[in-house]
């Protein structure tokens, strides 16, 4: 079987038994792991929240007391770990929804979660989890692919700021979660893109509509950085000083490694011209996971990226929790071989190295589409 290509038309009619048999595969799969869900995924997640905590005492006090270099060391690692996971196993899953229906925890629960990140969630739940996964990699739709003045898809027009590629994607790991609040909640389409580029697709630019963004930025980042650059700097008197570098130095702990592994998630994958449309449910799973890819990785490091490293199952399924995502990823890659599907996944430093190839070759205006 052939899955559906970039420029190509989802419904390709000689191709529709197949892709409706490999979305039957996963329908199954999807109905087993959803009869499951319950105890056993809230232990789980019990069980990182109370390390993140544990983590984040650990490393507030290191920082705090620390009078050698070690001490403060340790303390940034344990801080920056315990952000990390914040970040990407608890909150992004907890946003997705994932727990909703599994407990009656409010701090579980996806509309009343609160992201210990500087990223505000109504904001970024609209981004993500409307726009980028309904439309993942669709030119025009997909807010992931038009980022400003990244070009991290060959289907955006060239600009000359590009040619700084991938200097500039790299710089913005050192503050990524700001990044991704600032793209969020619609500030780089009101100050960042030209009158000449298309019709942004998170905001308009109407008044209201600009104070709302701007609102919403500044609330959480005014809280975020409230607390982590003034509050718990100020508890420290004299060593203020010490205690904002340790805060900031685990802020770029854990925006380096969700920028490392977030871009290796779809830069590089397969992506779709403006206006295509799955012809059915089996369709949007065979383009989900063509437009995305896996990264092998240990458990506690795939732990630390949230189950990220999943990235074509957690694109099938954007519900199941991360330690679901890692269980059934050999059974998908099973599926997609079985169907003959292209399902893509390598080492993280492999999917590096592509992933850079790619946005240097989009930093020359001679990186098209394919037709």
């Amino acid at each position: 079987m052939q899955t559906p290509l970039a420029g190509q038309s989802i419904n390709t009619r000689s191709h529709e038994q197949g892709v409706e048999e490999f979305g039957r595969a996963l329908d199954l799969l999807r109905a087993e792991i959803e009869s499951d869900l319950g105890k056993k995924d809230l232990a789980h997640i019990e069980r990182v929240r109370r390390l993140s905590h544990r983590l984040e005492v650990l490393g507030r006090g290191l920082i705090h007391f620390s009078i050698e270099p070690l001490s403060f060391g340790a303390g940034v690692l344990s801080l920056g770990i315990h952000k990390s996971l914040e970040l990407m196993e608890i909150g992004h899953m907890v946003l997705h929804g994932a727990y909703d229906s599994l407990s009656e925890d409010e701090g579980l629960h996806s509309t009343r979660f609160e992201w210990k990140a500087p990223i505000d969630e109504a904001s970024w739940r609209t981004a993500h989890n409307v726009r980028h996964h309904q439309y993942t990699n669709i030119a025009g739709r997909d807010p992931d692919i038009d980022f400003g003045p990244l070009r991290l898809s060959p289907r955006l027009p060239y600009q000359t700021l590009h040619r700084l590629q991938p200097i500039t994607n790299v710089l913005t790991w050192l503050t990524f979660a700001t990044t991704i609040n600032v793209h969020a909640t619609g500030l780089v389409d009101l100050y960042v893109r030209g009158a000449s580029s298309p019709p942004n697709i998170l905001h308009d630019r109407e008044p209201a509509t600009a104070r709302t963004a701007r609102r919403r930025f500044l609330s959480k980042a005014a809280r975020y950085y409230g607390k982590e650059l003034v509050f718990y700097p100020l508890l420290a008197g004299p060593f203020f000083w010490k205690v904002a570098l340790g805060n900031v130095l685990s802020d770029v702990g854990r925006d380096l490694c969700a920028g490392a592994i977030i871009y290796c998630g779809h830069v590089g994958t397969t992506d779709y011209p403006e206006g295509t449309k799955a012809g059915s449910r089996a369709h949007w799973y065979a383009m989900q996971v063509e437009s995305a890819r896996d990264v092998e990785m240990p458990l506690l490091l795939s732990i630390l990226c949230g189950g990220l490293d999943k990235q074509i199952e957690h694109h099938l399924f954007p519900r199941f929790p991360p330690n679901r995502l890692r269980e059934i990823a050999p059974r998908v890659k099973a599926v997609c071989e079985s169907y003959g599907v292209n399902h893509r996944s390598a080492s993280w430093s492999s999917t590096l190295l592509d992933v850079f190839r790619n946005l240097r070759s989009m930093s020359r205006p001679t990186a098209v589409a394919p037709d």
